[in-house]
């Protein structure tokens, strides 16, 4: 097999962004968007020549793989059935909303033979900085991930945590390990059912802490992380893709130009890994962990909440 036959589930933005990239590939063809709304499925799959769906079930049927960008609480589901067709997956964050979920998706994709892959585009940025292979375990990571409220109410589905904090949770796993021994968190509301501003503090059996601040509603755009390690520290600015280092270790400073499109790479990685010519740049197993840290901060800010 030389091409891909992919397709796209969730007619919305980031199904827009996913189908751009499946349509312009050329490891890849696009042969449908599923949406339970069908005409919004069939205008985004016309704009590109491909198919509109809400059947899925007979969506699965013409897809060698399948890009997930639904709401998060259809995550689980969509991905679960798609592995069932033996479809390959790659999934929009989080996997699900639990640990036990997570880690079941990922044992059943990998008995069937299937690559699932989890939307952590962040990995992309933190591991071409260089970030991501410096030997020291950090004695603290704190990052804030805030903005105004999504248009649209997009992700209204799900608290902060499991919208933004996901993402930083997921970097903390990967640098202070999967193994937390505590966390204290607050939050609160302010437009949507959900918690819409979070703040968290994990503790990690390296000894580490990782202090983590989300919020979408927030004026501005945010997303920074510092990392502290026993030599120095490193300043991260994911929007600008840009960073500041006193550490002894050898990073890249500006990776902008070097990596301009981390949804495209993470796509490209995903149709390598299905294709057999590459390992899946964010597999499955390894995202279980900000998966139960995301469970267990959205419990002790619930077990908190007036």
């Amino acid at each position: 097999m030389t091409k891909l036959k992919v397709g796209v589930a969730g007619a919305g933005v980031f199904g827009n962004y996913h189908a751009q990239k499946a349509a312009a590939s050329p490891h890849a063809d696009l042969m449908g968007i599923f949406d339970v709304d069908l005409a919004r499925a069939t205008k985004l799959a016309e704009s590109f020549g491909a198919r509109g769906f809400n059947d899925y079930a007979e969506f699965l049927k013409v897809c060698d793989a399948v890009v997930i960008a639904v709401p998060a609480t259809w995550h689980e589901s969509l991905a679960r059935q798609a592995i069932e067709a033996h479809c390959h997956v790659l999934v929009e964050k989080p996997l699900a909303l639990s640990g036990n979920a997570a880690r079941d998706l990922a044992d059943e994709a990998a008995a069937r033979g299937r690559i699932l892959q989890v939307g952590h585009q962040e990995r992309f940025v933190a591991k071409a900085m260089g970030v991501l292979a410096i030997p020291e375990v950090p004695l603290l990571v704190e990052s804030v991930r805030s903005g105004p409220p999504a248009p649209g109410g997009r992700a209204g589905d799900v608290s902060v945590i499991w919208d933004l904090m996901i993402h930083d949770l997921d970097l903390a796993a990967m640098m202070l390990g999967r193994e937390f021994t505590g966390v204290e968190a607050t939050g609160r509301r302010v437009h949507s059912p959900h918690i819409d501003e979070a703040e968290a503090e994990f503790t990690y059996a390296s000894g580490g802490k990782a202090k983590l601040r989300a919020s979408r509603a927030a004026e501005i755009r945010e997303r920074t992380m510092r990392v502290v390690y026993p030599s120095g520290e490193i300043d991260i600015d994911f929007l600008t893709r840009k960073l500041k280092n006193t550490t002894p270790y050898e990073v890249k400073v500006d990776i902008a130009a070097d990596l301009p499109d981390p949804l495209g790479a993470a796509d490209e990685g995903f149709y390598a890994a299905c294709l057999g010519h590459a390992r899946s740049p964010v597999p499955a197993h390894g995202t279980v962990a900000a998966v139960a840290m995301a469970e267990a901060a959205e419990a002790a800010v619930l077990a908190g909440a007036v």
